[in-house]
């Protein structure tokens, strides 16, 4: 029986982060085999190890299949031919054999040299431009007929995410999912690692659910907001509609927030705070007119936070600040993402898993929900940098203002004494 075979490659710290161990596995589990040609084992900490395999599979598809998934781990294919493309057949259609992305930095072979594919983010395809010497990721929907679409394996290199040597918390945390982590102690960690963000300029992502207004932690996120922690938020008509409701009539749902009981007719309250915002014509214009005077909403728009409010066929309503064209507000997203080092999900699913999906891996994932399966579902992202966090959404934004308040006070009286010698 005929045997196809191909040579691959991998360089890193790929014995300390389980990556030659994983790519064994993967090439077993999808029914192949592999000869060991070649390997090298990094002595010191800031020594790479290399890895040289033959791997073997009964037919083309199935060897096509585990290089594609190989390549996910920053196999490297051992020809040195220049990356395949085929031009786009139609407008949002992509040639057959298309290369899909993955949330990897990647790079392409073109005309000799690797180029660095810009834009990154899973589940897209690559335009090259080859006279350029250019490379970037496109939706599906974002591709224009002729445009050059990678396809195949050829030229491809994927630089995935070295398990650093020195312990850290998104790294040793991992997607290890449980409600018995040390969780005062992680968000101390992540309150650190915001504190750092916000002073170098970077940009911190919060995708907000409902929940956080439902269980009375809205005045601890527009706290953040007001503080400079947030810089964008991202949510649905809900998250919008419910803090209205709590800045006008104290209620979310109906309940109302300082005693957790029920208000007569409270079951209309946000119906009532929708029509309010639709008869102004927007969020901020409420804001500017007074009508909204505190809460999340009220923050993001007198601190310049970017607001994508992303709505779904459930709504109410919705409010004037949703964008209800989906396709829009992917776009509104991912032109928000740019410059973003760390997102807190906060119990919001869909919403996170959307944002999920546009993120490069290098960017730090905090997702924090009731329900394991969410969690589990959210930080699982095949990188070091998602931790999942089980708990109550008041809880996880209590605590870390809380947080983020004693660092700021330490910071602040450590100054005044410097200043005082």
């Amino acid at each position: 029986m005929k045997v196809f075979s191909e040579e691959i490659s991998l360089e890193g710290h790929i014995i300390d982060s389980w990556t030659l161990p994983r790519a064994f596995d993967t090439i077993m589990d999808m029914g192949g085999s592999f000869d060991v040609q070649e390997i090298q084992v990094g002595r010191a900490k800031d020594e790479a190890s290399f890895a040289r395999l033959k791997v073997h599979a009964e037919t083309e598809d199935k060897l096509e299949s585990i290089l594609s998934a190989l390549q996910s781990f920053g196999a490297v294919l051992a020809s040195r031919e220049d990356v395949a493309y085929k031009p786009a057949p139609a407008n949002g259609v992509l040639p057959p054999d298309f290369y899909s992305t993955t949330h990897l930095p990647t790079q392409v072979r073109l005309n000799g040299h690797w180029v660095d594919v810009t834009k990154t983010e899973m589940d897209l395809a690559i335009v090259v431009s080859p006279e350029h010497s250019e490379a970037h990721m496109v939706p599906f929907s974002g591709v224009r007929q002729g445009e050059l679409v990678v396809v195949g394996h050829d030229g491809i290199r994927i630089l995935p995410p070295q398990r650093p040597r020195e312990r850290e918390i998104f790294s040793f945390m991992g997607s290890n999912v449980s409600s018995e982590h040390p969780k005062r102690l992680v968000i101390d960690e992540i309150a650190k690692q915001m504190r750092a963000i916000r002073a170098r300029g970077g940009k911190i992502l919060i995708v907000a659910g409902p929940a956080i207004v439902h269980s009375g932690a809205g005045p601890y996120l527009a706290k953040l907001i007001r503080d400079g922690y947030v810089q964008v938020l991202f949510g649905g008509n809900a998250i919008a509609t419910h803090d209205v409701e709590s800045v006008l009539f104290g209620t979310s749902l109906g309940v109302a927030l300082h005693n957790g009981k029920p208000v007569q007719g409270g079951h209309r309250n946000h119906m009532a705070a929708i029509n309010t915002i639709r008869g102004v014509g927007s969020l901020r214009e409420a804001v500017e007119r007074g009508i909204i005077q505190e809460g999340i909403m009220y923050e993001c728009i007198k601190n310049d936070v970017d607001l994508v409010l992303a709505g779904s066929v459930r709504d109410d309503g919705p409010m004037p600040d949703v964008i209800t064209d989906t396709s829009k507000a992917q776009v509104r997203m991912r032109s928000a993402l740019e410059g973003v080092e760390m997102a807190l999900m906060i119990a919001t699913m869909l919403h996170s898993i959307a944002t999920g999906n546009m993120l490069k891996a290098s960017v730090k994932v905090v997702a924090v929900d009731i329900n394991p399966a969410v969690v589990t579902k959210l930080a699982d992202r095949g990188t070091f940098q998602a931790l999942g966090l089980v708990t109550d959404a008041e809880l996880f934004v209590r605590e870390l203002a809380s947080a983020l308040d004693a660092a700021d006070e330490q910071e602040s009286s450590e100054m005044f004494k410097l200043q005082k010698l």
